[in-house]
């Protein structure tokens, strides 16, 4: 009986949340690819963040008014 192989560990990586860390070394000159590496991930991170909360935002807002409109009481 032959093993069966699994998935590679670099497909579930792709996948998941990547994070960036930024760690202060002094370096003369400094190294740019990496700054601007740091400086693209948090761009994409702060975008993703802000599309996410203005779907979400998107998604109440009928929500509300329909409330408000089932609550609206009529006089007559």
């Amino acid at each position: 009986m032959t093993s069966k192989r699994r998935g590679n560990n670099k497909e579930r990586r792709g996948r998941e949340e990547r994070r960036f860390t930024v760690r202060g070394i002094r370096r003369d000159p400094p190294d740019i690819r990496k700054l601007s590496k740091a400086l693209l991930g948090l761009a994409m991170a702060m975008a993703e963040a802000e599309r996410e909360a203005r779907a979400q935002q998107a998604a109440r807002q009928p929500e509300a008014e329909a409330t408000a409109a089932d609550t609206e009481v009529r006089q007559g």
